[in-house]
């Protein structure tokens, strides 16, 4: 196995643009590797026509020769099964769906595969993203590659196994309530949810959801910032896109001020935390504040688990229901159940949830009062098994609804952008993150507080073999 797959994404970039590999040498190692790892990670739900492929990177090789590269020239790209890919099965990890050929491209891929992106197959996903732990009826179980008997994290799962097992260095990943953070939390890698709109969402399964958003999981920090920057922008398929940010993420890395004031929560008042996991990431947070002004408080924003998880079994719900007569059986069980728990959402809930957002805007604006950043684990527990199930319990504490997601689900809720970026590992040798959340619209802060972090802490040269 080359050392070429498990490096970060810029570099694979500049031995390409340098001609110290090939895009069709790049190709056949990603190939192999997706082949050698199926039946252990397997992170890659589906692969593309192999010839097809080939004749992509012959062309990347000949662009690259007349100096004619565009930034992700021959730069192989795993598209997570959510999301449509031209000539690709878009399958929602459901079985229902396990013949919905896409006729284009979503914004995001055909923006990557615009700056030369070869787009080789699709990443795997639980059934419709529901849960954080990857596994489904049509595909099979995913697995962590530093503990094949735990699960990467969910709902990109199949993204962050193929980033930390060296089988790509280009994935898309989206999160609706941590499904970025989560799985690069598990996997050792950096992820980033940015701020809602910042990455268009047109396809009609989102439309609606005000939580998801498409964000980069990667190998380290820059990897992201260059990832943001050819997918970031408005489009008028989605009406709540954001306009450009008016500067190159890549570019402004560096330019973290100093003397900022962190904020640091070891629960968010409710969250149940394994103790190791608490230790690491206090740890790294003091690490990272050491030129900045740290202060750790108490309480934090409303425990939304229950009411996010019933917002989302209502839209889903609404997606799927018009194919149950026929296909009900066809889904997985717990997926369906979630789903059919939406059922239960009356207009006293939907009031309730209002209430309880306008709660958490009102305590995101008091917090951002006091702080520059926001500093808690990214996750309370190492990683669950495979195959689930997610623990109900932490050290003989009980979990809080949807207890994967404590500290994630607040920023989906209120917009705010977010990142996980690897503070350590746990007793059991598994990652674990810190997540680093910013006041509205400012990924610009929360990448270059990561990139500091990075620097102080590299992470991008230790991976599973």
């Amino acid at each position: 196995m080359s050392d070429l797959l498990f490096r970060p994404l810029t570099q694979q970039i500049d031995a390409l643009v340098g001609r110290s590999v090939s895009a069709v040498e790049l190709l056949g190692e990603t190939l192999a590797r997706i082949d050698a790892t199926r039946e252990t990670l397997n992170s890659f739900s589906a692969v593309g026509d192999r010839d097809a492929l080939l004749a992509q990177a012959r062309a990347a090789d000949e662009r690259i020769a007349r100096g004619d590269s565009r930034a992700l020239e021959g730069i192989p790209l795993g598209v997570k099964d959510l999301f449509d890919a031209q000539g690709f099965v878009t399958s929602m990890g459901s079985i229902p769906f396990r013949d919905n050929l896409a006729e284009r491209d979503s914004v995001q891929v055909a923006r990557l595969r615009a700056a030369g992106a070869i787009v080789v197959g699709k990443t795997n996903t639980p059934e419709f993203g529901h849960t954080a732990i990857t596994k489904n009826l049509l595909h099979g179980v995913s697995r962590n590659p530093w503990n094949l008997a735990c699960t990467p994290g969910g709902s990109s799962g199949g993204s962050s196994a193929a980033i930390a097992g060296g089988v790509v260095s280009l994935v898309t990943a989206s999160d609706g309530g941590g499904s970025v953070r989560l799985p690069a939390s598990f996997t050792g890698c950096f992820g980033l949810k940015p701020s809602w709109g910042r990455i268009p969402n047109e396809s009609d399964l989102w439309v609606m959801d005000d939580t998801a958003v498409q964000g980069p999981l990667t190998r380290t920090v820059e990897d992201a910032a260059l990832f943001l920057d050819l997918s970031a922008g408005p489009d008028p398929r989605d009406p709540n896109s954001l306009p450009h940010p008016g500067l190159s993420y890549r570019a402004v890395l560096g330019d973290l001020p100093r003397g900022l004031r962190v904020g640091y929560s070891p629960d968010f008042g409710y969250a149940v935390v394994q103790s190791d996991v608490a230790e690491i990431a206090y740890d790294a947070a003091r690490l990272f504040a050491q030129d900045h002004r740290f202060e750790e408080f108490t309480g934090g924003p409303p425990q939304l688990g229950r009411k996010w998880g019933m917002l989302g079994a209502f839209e889903g719900l609404g997606e799927i229901e018009e194919l149950l007569p026929e296909h009900e059986h066809e889904f997985g069980r717990g997926f369906l159940s979630g789903m059919l728990a939406g059922r239960r959402m009356t207009t006293a809930f939907w009031a309730e949830i209002r209430r309880e957002r306008a709660k958490l805007n009102r305590w995101c604006a008091e917090i951002f009062e006091r702080f520059d950043l926001v500093l808690s684990p990214t996750v309370p527990f190492d990683a669950p098994p495979a195959g689930g199930p997610l623990p109900a319990q932490t050290e003989g504490r009980p979990q809080p609804p949807v207890g994967v997601a404590s500290f994630t689900i607040p920023w989906n809720l209120s917009w705010h952008p977010a990142a996980t970026v690897r503070a350590g590992f746990s007793k059991a040798g598994l990652p674990v993150g810190l997540q680093i959340a910013a006041p509205r619209h400012r990924d610009d802060l929360v990448l270059q507080a990561a990139f500091a972090f990075e620097r102080a802490r590299p992470w991008a040269d230790r991976w599973p073999r």
